[in-house]
């Protein structure tokens, strides 16, 4: 909750260049009191285990957010991962680190087994950050998302926990303490 202010500047700098990626948000969205009620559905979600959420942050400066969405446990354990940097540190790592802790979250923290990822199909920058960090393609989902004014393709990515034996559905450390 802390983190309202900040992001409620850093998406209002930052909201032409997200305007291509994100769904159309209202005015209020970019305003401190519209990011304390985002925040506090975010809360109340991670509260549920419905999902992660978390801040990129450069030199202890919010740069960016980052969450694991949509986390389903039983047969799956798996979740989708989304993220965003400000322009002014797109290009940089920043993302391709940010995910990777994400990763060892979904992964060693919360014991997932898969994590997927959508990126639009010309979102190349979005897609080789998925691929440094293990990321596979799997596919192309026609009209899968409506950005921008219209519905555009997105390219499918996932990765696999990296205890994957192909049989167990936890990691070895939840199994020898169940």
């Amino acid at each position: 909750m802390a983190d309202a202010e900040s992001l409620a500047a850093l998406y209002g700098a930052n909201r032409d260049y997200l305007r291509p990626w994100e769904p159309v948000r209202d005015d209020s969205y970019f305003t401190v009191d519209g990011q304390r009620d985002n925040l506090q559905c975010l809360v109340e979600a991670y509260a549920t285990g419905d999902m992660w959420p978390g801040v990129i942050l450069v030199d202890g400066e919010v740069a960016g957010r980052i969450t694991l969405n949509n986390v389903l446990r039983g047969p799956l354990q798996t979740c989708f991962v989304g993220y965003w940097v400000a322009r002014a540190h797109a290009g940089r790592g920043v993302a391709t680190e940010a995910v990777r802790q994400a990763l060892d979250v979904a992964f060693d923290g919360l014991g997932l087994h898969r994590v997927e990822a959508f990126t639009r199909v010309d979102n190349h920058a979005s897609q080789r950050v998925l691929q440094r960090n293990g990321f596979t393609a799997v596919g192309t989902a026609r009209r899968h998302i409506h950005v921008d004014g219209r519905w555009h393709d997105e390219r499918f990515f996932e990765r696999l926990a990296p205890w994957d034996d192909g049989i167990a559905l936890t990691p070895p450390a939840s199994r020898s303490s169940v």
